[in-house]
């Protein structure tokens, strides 16, 4: 194999998914779980977080908006949200 091969054989880019069930955490637990996780991910990683407490789901979106992360909201069921951060 020349150079050019070998370079695209090891060019590998794993991406990781970091979940987090805080359905049955209540308020600061899954924010503060949730920014020790932001904190490991690297580019393009992606973070679910699934949330019920009524803190949580008012401050964890808020938090994410201010930091500038990408994220989506998804409604799980009537008393749950799920978070897909993107990290960027």
């Amino acid at each position: 194999m020349d150079n050019q091969v070998l370079a695209v054989v090891f060019n590998i880019k794993f991406i990781m998914l970091h979940e987090y069930d805080a359905t049955k955490d209540k308020c600061p637990l899954p924010l503060v779980k949730m920014r020790m996780m932001l904190k490991k991910m690297q580019y393009d990683d992606t973070c679910l977080i699934r949330i019920s407490d009524k803190g949580s789901l008012k401050d964890i979106p808020k938090y994410l908006t201010s930091a500038g992360y990408v994220f989506t909201q998804r409604i799980v069921d009537l008393t749950s949200v799920e978070l897909s951060i993107k990290n960027r």
